[in-house]
């Protein structure tokens, strides 16, 4: 049997809609997706924290308590960024505990916890903190190609996982290029070298998602994550009902409702209709180019407001081109949060300015080891170059920060913004625009229908 997590309430809206859905659309849609027999909702984590502050002034623990409510009978499952939580930096061990604490009662089932390095150093605090908290914890291999990246180097990973006494591995393909016959041995090799429950995550990007995940669903993939159709292809997931139906009386038979499923679908078009000004139409389009380039939706949605904000689109290729350039420089990075960023902001820089003319903070950080252990070892002189002088980190990029927790309650607390542990973990994960939230001075963005 193949299962299918729903992406409708996280990814797919993240990738299609800027993460602009709002928490009543995400609620009405709660109950109906609760019908229809998924694996779990993905529904929380990712992008979602920062925009529902920023963006549309709604607090994303709130929304985190309804869904649950909402959907009592399905799991819901977070995205987590392994030592960066939902944040952009790695936060001391005592906050990422007391966060995953704190998600949990709220509401998260399932924590899909991932690294954008693969460095599992970075990972073991959040999945022992899972574990602590009694929750499903689900180690992730950051799917991607490159000259170091081999079926044989992610099953080791996955091992390591399991090592870390993860309930299940995720093998997230954020760029959706994942072929169906590396898909199919992958599955197979984890599901025989380690023995765990194995779910597959990709987008259509390339237009071959849905092939992948028939392909692994043959080599006994026990859940593939897939939005409704109305919001479902381009740089989101292959459509939910496709794979169903798919499936369908085969031996991976994803046992889902169709009559609940219907109606799901019913909402999601009237969902759609209503953001649909949101879409831009390249994220929509199949894009062979990702697999030369691995660049992400979210990532290519960046490097388009960039250029746009610079007057230079017409330098779009010319980025997409040196993307490949700055990863092998930065030791083959898997192109996810936040290293997605790093590069393509270093990729911008280097095309508008001169190649490292101007180094990012991030690209530094980086470099030097403060996210942690690159895929490949990075060149000692380009190294030097960027560094000059620099420190680097060798070990658990984490194990250089001092415990948080206090220091942020005595930092916020007396500003009167703090009344719940939701909120002090709100002002750790991004302090500005927590503040502004907390303090009532972010408006909601205008509705797109209203517009």
């Amino acid at each position: 049997m193949t299962k299918i997590t729903e992406t409708a309430l996280r990814d797919a809206h993240q990738s299609l809609f800027a993460t602009r859905m709002r928490t009543d659309d995400i609620v009405k849609a709660a109950p109906i997706l609760d019908k229809v027999g998924y694996a779990s909702l993905e529904a929380w984590g990712g992008a979602t924290f920062d925009a529902c502050l920023r963006f549309l002034a709604e607090d994303p623990w709130e929304r985190l308590r309804a869904v649950k409510a909402a959907a009592p009978n399905t799991p819901i499952q977070m995205l987590l960024r392994g030592q960066n939580l939902v944040g952009y930096r790695n936060y001391a061990d005592d906050v990422v505990d007391f966060f995953v604490e704190v998600a949990a009662k709220n509401g998260v089932d399932v924590f899909r916890v991932f690294d954008a390095l693969n460095d599992t150093r970075n990972m073991m605090r959040p999945l022992q903190a899972v574990k602590k908290a009694g929750k499903h914890a689900q180690g992730t291999l950051s799917y991607t190609t490159s000259p170091v990246h081999t079926t044989e180097k992610f099953v080791a990973q996955a091992r390591d996982l399991k090592e870390l006494d993860c309930d299940s591995i995720c093998i997230k393909d954020m760029s959706g290029v994942i072929m169906p016959k590396t898909a199919y041995d992958l599955v197979k090799a984890i599901k025989k070298e380690v023995g765990l429950p194995v779910v597959l995550h990709s987008h259509c990007t390339a237009g071959t998602a849905a092939m992948a995940y028939y392909a692994a669903a043959e080599a006994g993939v026990d859940v593939v994550d897939c939005a409704i159709s109305p919001i479902s292809g381009g740089t989101a997931q292959p459509p939910t009902e496709s794979m169903a139906y798919a499936l369908q009386g085969t031996d991976a038979d994803s046992g889902i409702d169709f009559d609940a499923l219907a109606e799901a679908t019913e909402f999601f078009k009237d969902v759609r209709e209503r953001y649909n000004s949101l879409i831009d139409p390249i994220s929509e389009r199949v894009d062979t180019r990702v697999l030369t380039y691995q660049v992400p939706g979210g990532m290519l949605s960046n490097l388009l407001s960039q250029l746009k904000a610079q007057g230079k689109l017409d330098k779009l290729e010319e980025v997409l081109a040196e993307v490949p350039n700055v990863r092998k420089d930065c030791g083959y990075p898997p192109l996810v949060t936040p290293t997605s960023q790093i590069v393509g902001v270093q990729a911008v820089f280097n095309v508008l300015m001169g190649r490292y003319k101007v180094v990012g903070n991030e690209t530094k950080n980086l470099i030097r080891g403060g996210y942690g252990k690159t895929p490949a070892p990075i060149d000692p002189e380009f190294q030097k170059s960027i560094l000059k002088g620099m420190d680097i980190i060798e070990g658990r990029a984490a194990d250089s920060l001092e415990p948080e927790l206090d220091k942020l309650k005595q930092e916020f607390e007396p500003t009167g913004l703090v009344k719940t542990d939701e909120d002090l973990l709100t002002l750790a994960m991004n302090p500005a625009v927590g503040k502004d939230f907390l303090s009532g001075k972010i408006e909601a963005e205008k509705a797109p229908w209203l517009k």
